[in-house]
């Protein structure tokens, strides 16, 4: 992960690993239920069960904690595949598009969306932090699915990437889930999955 922000001073002992993660998840659960203006420090610290000081010894800011929530559930919850084969690149899809629409991580990725746009601070540290290690790797997987003839792309690996999760964050942006069915549409007319007969 790349290190676009200060480093937070952590111990590394058991009692600061759980009081990191209870201030994760309170922040995860305060905003689905909240929304992002309404999401404090203050908030976070009393559901986490913690003391503000310490969330601001690790964190400057809500929108560092939300960072570190989506950069680590994203990973956990929707992990791109290590291998390079069609169907990983469509269950990859699928399970982003699951992410946004049910997993309380998914609302903080598109909150951030909305808070970069706005704010310049949120804007760097959500391209260096997540967006863009992200990328690289999905740009890497369409790379070697192609190379592999597991696809034939219509388009080069980053406006491919585009083309098909667009649709999947705007969907989620105006409240309509994109169902498997688009997705599957999507993903057969952008990629062109190779065919192993013949």
């Amino acid at each position: 992960m790349p290190a676009a922000n200060p480093p937070r001073a952590r111990s590394g002992n058991r009692r600061d690993e759980a009081a990191r993660l209870a201030v994760l998840h309170a922040a995860d659960d305060l905003l689905a239920e909240q929304g992002f203006a309404a999401l404090t420090v203050e908030a976070i610290a009393r559901q986490a069960g913690v003391a503000k000081q310490t969330i601001y010894r690790w964190w400057p800011s809500k929108v560092e904690i939300l960072l570190d929530t989506l950069v680590e559930d994203s990973a956990e919850d929707v992990p791109i595949p290590d291998s390079p084969t069609a169907d990983g690149i469509r269950d990859y899809l699928r399970g982003f598009t699951r992410f946004l629409s049910h997993d309380p991580a998914g609302k903080v990725l598109l909150a951030l969306l909305a808070q970069a746009e706005h704010d310049p601070g949120a804007a760097v540290g959500f391209q260096e932090r997540y967006l863009r290690p992200r990328r690289e790797r999905e740009r890497e997987l369409i790379a070697r699915a192609t190379e592999a003839g597991e696809i034939s792309p219509r388009l080069g690996p980053d406006a491919a990437m585009d083309a098909l999760l667009g649709p999947i964050v705007y969907g989620a942006l105006t409240g309509v889930e994109f169902s498997p069915e688009s997705v599957d549409t999507l993903f057969e007319a952008l990629l062109r999955p190779c065919t192993r007969d013949g």
